[in-house]
């Protein structure tokens, strides 16, 4: 049986020509209030753009 071409899947795949959702969360590292572009999951860490930067570095 010869299977259909259905071209490239994108169904399930974001967008990247429109802004970002941003979610709001508390940086595990220095407390500070933040936003970030997915949806935190409830008992992982999250870090602000400064201590996600410096945490990189280490």
């Amino acid at each position: 049986m010869e299977r259909e071409h259905r071209g490239p899947r994108r169904d399930n795949r974001r967008s990247f020509d429109g802004p970002r959702e941003m979610h709001k969360a508390t940086c595990s590292a220095c407390g500070q209030e933040c936003e970030v572009p997915f949806k935190p999951t409830e008992g992982r860490e999250v870090f602000c753009k400064e201590c996600y930067r410096s945490k990189k570095e280490e």
